[in-house]
């Protein structure tokens, strides 16, 4: 199996180091940057499989060095973030990282969310090569398995977390899940996040898919309940 390369983008070098150290334990390549002008660098050098950047660096913020990377690459990124900044999660997934990690975290649960990340993305990649399935609702058109989706038969820019909420729901259409559902069944048994992972996630989505993001047609609403996919 090819060995994945790991960019840990950590100012706290003791951080980076103990990080470090336990990914090459699981067999991971690893690469390590101390501020983030050197981590975007190297996120745009090097093409890492997964970026664990921190939030608060010197130089350029986590936030910048994520937009940067999300304008060019669907790499996954996993934020580390400050427990008490909640804040920071929200914003992060906002410009498009994968999933996040509170400060203090366990190692095992850091490499599972790693191994859970490579995964998706790894699935990802291998569905370009697939037959194409194509199903369309409306203006809509979404590759079941190409991870595509077309609006008006233009190509729109989904994360893959984005994608995979939507293809969740668009293939159980009309039927209603919780956000607590949502979380076990797109981002795994082995996230440990809290439910505005999924508010966050369908408000992109609904910025990206919709016409008028407050008047959905497509990822609606069942207050008191959670989402679901209105099939037109």
């Amino acid at each position: 199996m090819e060995q994945k390369t790991i960019l840990i983008v950590e100012d706290e070098r003791s951080i980076s180091d103990i990080i470090k150290f336990n990914l090459n334990k699981e067999g991971f390549q690893v690469e390590t940057a101390y501020d983030g002008r050197e981590g975007l660098e190297k996120a745009l050098g090097l093409h890492p499989d997964l970026i664990l950047l921190d939030v608060m660096l010197p130089y350029v913020d986590g936030f910048e060095v994520c937009r940067k990377v999300r304008e060019s690459s669907t790499v996954p990124i996993l934020m580390l973030t400050a427990k008490e900044e909640e804040v920071d999660k929200v914003l992060g997934l906002e410009l498009g990282a994968d999933d996040y990690i509170t400060k203090p975290f366990g190692m095992r649960e850091l490499i599972a969310r790693i191994r859970a990340n490579l995964r998706r993305s790894a699935q990802a990649e291998e569905s370009k090569s697939a037959p194409a399935d194509l199903q369309t609702f409306g203006n809509l058109t979404i590759d079941m398995n190409r991870y595509e989706v077309c609006k008006d038969g233009k190509v729109l820019e989904l994360t893959l977390r984005e994608f995979e909420l939507l293809r969740y729901l668009a293939e159980r259409a009309d039927r209603v899940f919780s956000r607590e559902q949502l979380l076990e069944e797109v981002w795994g048994y082995e996230y440990y996040g809290d439910i505005r992972t999924v508010d966050v996630t369908v408000r992109r989505l609904r910025e990206k898919l919709e016409d008028n993001s407050s008047d959905p047609q497509y990822i609606m609403t069942k207050r008191g309940v959670g989402y679901y996919f209105r099939r037109p």
